[in-house]
């Protein structure tokens, strides 16, 4: 066993989550630098320590000593103290101002400024708030090591303790012994479960009303992120016991005192008749890889799966910050909702000098579109593929532009704005980039939810008489509500989007609750146009939607059926179509043709196409740097995905030469992008997204991409790839729907293949059954034209 005591002179690498470090000091005796490897809970550079463990050598850096303990020492001479101050340990003191402040204390140094650190202003060159910030320093120093070696104790990583001390200072020991779930309410990234196993080590019962309400909460968020924004008052009962292991009369009792307390409401509603089978508790499950059993046979809906009962009451609980949302959407909504008084007939004559100019022919709903988008200020246009929502967009920016009004158009993800400038020739934006998204996040005390900070907003509203948005399918509650506090009361505001796709990722079913309310100005396009009618892909798809026979034996340019009976001739079969066939067929890139799947797990999920795609795709060489991270192996060339929402995340985007030409922060879900570095020196990460945006990741940050070859088909909202490969095989039942692959076909634009089995696409084309999603904004909506 060896020991050494000495000055750190650099902390040369650490794991904040779990405090590995690896160090060197100077040694104190003498003076010869020692490599120190180990866990240490809060350490800094300048600091003086005493450790001892067991020496070894490491092939590449040497002599290390792996430490078994260690113990942090004051400074015990001037000269120390002095080493010390002046190593940056001290924010604001420098080698020289250390030397003065030593040689005025001596010896008496730390206890001066620690007991009496006003006495520091004395030296010169240290002011009265100067020589208290000093003091301040050196006791948080102290207090936050003796929290970190507390918080160690139930296991709290380094990383989360720093967040925890940060958060709540000395009061965390009261806060911790008292209500540790409290820790899930304040701090970004302590959630229930968490904070649930920090209460078991502190001695917390489980019938804690801290604890119930916290898991009522928790219960409510989790449910977001399968879409709902509330849960009927029994779901959440039963989903919250089950977390909890309690009984539901322990949730009921606490429902009413947490609506007393605001952080919950409380709605009676009637259930909305419906035709759909209420599977949606099994379809999450199935999402997340949990299978549960299932019919053998697709079937008619029967009445022990259809939610079929008109008009019988319903309880829905909502964490509030939701219900807030949606009821202040629901409000903007109306007062948007004015009409103008243009003359019809003076629309139409407009409207033939623009067909004639344009060489267009507009069919009467489309014709109907332009009308109301004239007298409205708010309107929905929705259709599917081929029915001239495109041309109808333009013709109704080529008649703004007439009336010299300012436009600007917009959608949701960076590829469907790319797409929409390309179609009318004028610029569109993403939405976040339209409001102005700030790096900073703000935080909503109340909700405990942290939202999406937008420069544009009710005060700096949008500078425009028409504003556009397109794939409004993906556009969930709260990034809607952001849009409209940024639209002025007699903008126009058009809603374009295909309400048959899958509904938006985010909670909430914006674009269906607006329609099926039945409030505003809706255009429905229908007609399939000559030159759509040619494409098998936009015929199927409208015969998909219909529920209608698919012939897929008939010769197709476009829409190809490759018939495979075993998951790994389906593979095969992708691998040549992705890597040899379809890149010359469609003149693309073979990384932009894209296999689409319906779920993340199993023989053909994406999780492991995309390991099988890997190999044969971008196989490993010398000459690409590589980074392994949990399961996944990253290398220079893959194709990723953005899995999370980061609105902090920097960009910057270059031109072919190399050069900067913007800069911008936030990379959003589904964003997808090419690994161009891996710097495993600096341990980043460069990845390349649209329009030339390149993104460092710190290593750490890795567990927000993932591979991207094959990506699940409720991913590829919003985005149009040359050609889609689609496995068909057997899976979930309330996966294989006809939504599902109705979306998926219509992200086609050149070719769509589809390789398996055909019986199994017809089950799909065959199963109308869609995923509850319990949404609010049509109530609200409905309750606000009602009080008028």
């Amino acid at each position: 066993m060896a020991a050494v005591k000495g000055y750190i002179e650099k902390i040369k690498y650490r794991n904040e989550d779990n405090g590995y470090t690896v160090l060197s000091i100077s040694g104190l005796d003498d003076g010869e630098e020692y490599v120190l490897v180990g866990t240490f809970s809060y350490i800094a550079e300048g600091e003086m320590i005493e450790a001892s463990g067991r020496m070894t050598e490491h092939p590449i850096y040497g002599e290390q000593m792996a430490v078994e303990s260690y113990e942090l020492k004051a400074p015990e001479d001037t000269v120390s103290m002095e080493r010390y101050l002046g190593s940056g340990a001290i924010k604001g003191v420098g080698a020289a101002l250390a030397s003065r402040i030593v040689k005025k204390f001596k010896a008496d140094t730390f206890r001066i400024m620690e007991e009496e650190p006003e006495r520091l202003a004395e030296v010169k060159g240290i002011s009265e708030k100067m020589a208290m910030s000093i003091g301040e320093q050196v006791e948080e120093k102290r207090d936050m090591r003796q929290a970190m070696m507390f918080l160690q104790n139930y296991g709290i990583s380094i990383n989360l303790a720093v967040k925890i001390y940060q958060e709540y200072g000395p009061a965390m020991y009261t806060i911790l012994q008292n209500n540790p779930y409290k820790l899930a309410d304040d701090i970004p990234g302590v959630g229930f479960k968490m904070a649930d196993e920090i209460a078991a080590k502190i001695g917390i019962v489980a019938d804690s009303d801290f604890r119930i309400k916290s898991g009522i909460l928790y219960t409510l968020y989790q449910a977001t992120a399968n879409g709902h924004t509330y849960l009927p008052e029994d779901e959440l009962a039963d989903r919250a016991a089950k977390l909890l292991q309690v009984e539901i009369s322990e949730i009921d009792k606490h429902l009413m005192d947490m609506q007393m307390d605001k952080r919950l409401v409380i709605r009676e509603r009637k259930k909305q008749k419906t035709a759909e089978m209420d599977v949606f508790v099994q379809a999450e499950s199935a999402v997340s890889g949990q299978m549960q059993p299932q019919p053998d046979v697709l079937g008619e809906p029967n009445a022990s799966n259809v939610s079929n009962i008109a008009n019988a009451p319903e309880r829905a609980v909502y964490a509030s910050h939701y219900y807030y949302t949606e009821l202040n959407t629901a409000r903007m909504l109306h007062d948007l909702n004015i009409t103008g008084s243009e003359s019809e007939e003076q629309i139409r004559k407009s409207l033939a000098v623009i067909q004639k100019e344009e060489q267009i022919e507009l069919d009467e709903l489309q014709i109907r579109a332009v009308i109301e988008a004239v007298n409205c200020g708010l309107l929905v246009i929705t259709g599917g593929p081929g029915t001239g929502k495109t041309t109808t967009i333009n013709t109704i920016i080529r008649y703004f532009e007439k009336g010299d009004m300012d436009i600007l158009l917009a959608a949701p993800t960076g590829r469907a704005a790319k797409r929409m400038t390309e179609a009318t020739g004028y610029e569109a934006k993403t939405i976040h980039r339209l409001l102005e998204l700030t790096g900073m996040p703000e935080e909503d005390e109340k909700s405990r939810t942290t939202s999406m900070h937008f420069e544009r907003n009710e005060d700096n509203p949008l500078e425009a008489d028409v504003i556009i948005i397109d794939e409004m399918s993906m556009v969930d509650i709260n990034l809607m509500h952001s849009l409209l506090r940024a639209v002025n009361v007699g903008t126009r505001l058009i809603l374009v989007g295909d309400v048959d796709q899958l509904p938006s990722v985010g909670p909430g079913n914006v674009l269906r609750d607006i329609i099926e309310s039945e409030c505003f100005h809706v255009v429905k396009l229908t007609r399939i146009f000559r030159q759509a009618a040619q494409s098998d892909i936009i015929v199927n798809a409208h015969r998909i939607n219909a529920g209608e026979r698919i012939p897929i034996g008939k010769s197709s340019r476009d829409f190809l059926f490759i018939k495979r009976d075993d998951p790994n001739a389906i593979i095969n079969a992708m691998i040549t179509l992705v890597r040899e066939k379809l890149p010359n067929y469609v003149h693309a890139d073979l990384f932009e043709v894209q296999v689409m799947t319906p779920m993340r797990k199993g023989v053909l999920g994406s999780i492991r196409l995309n390991s099988i795609l890997q190999e044969f795709l971008n196989p490993p060489s010398a000459e690409k740097a590589e980074k392994e991270y949990g399961e996944t192996t990253f290398r220079v060339g893959d194709k990723v995905m953005q899995i999370k929402n980061n609105y902090q995340i920097e960009w910057t985007s270059y031109n072919r030469s190399g050069i900067p030409v913007d800069k911008g922060a936030g990379v959003f879900n589904g964003d997808l992008g090419r690994i161009r570095e891996i710097n495993t020196f600096a341990e980043l990460v460069i990845v390349e997204y649209d329009e030339g945006k390149r993104v460092e990741y710190s290593f750490k940050q890795l567990e927000e991409l993932e591979l991207a070859y094959a990506i699940t088909i409720h991913k590829s909202q919003g985005s149009e790839y040359p050609a889609v490969v689609i496995p068909v095989w057997s899976g979930p039942q309330m996966l294989m729907t006809r939504n599902l692959i109705y979306t998926a076909v219509t992200r086609a634009r050149a070719c769509v293949c589809l390789v398996g089995v055909p019986y199994v696409f017809q089950q799909m084309v065959d199963n109308a059954m869609e995923q509850k999603r319990y949404s609010g904004l049509r109530d609200r909506i409905e309750e606000i034209m009602e009080t008028l």
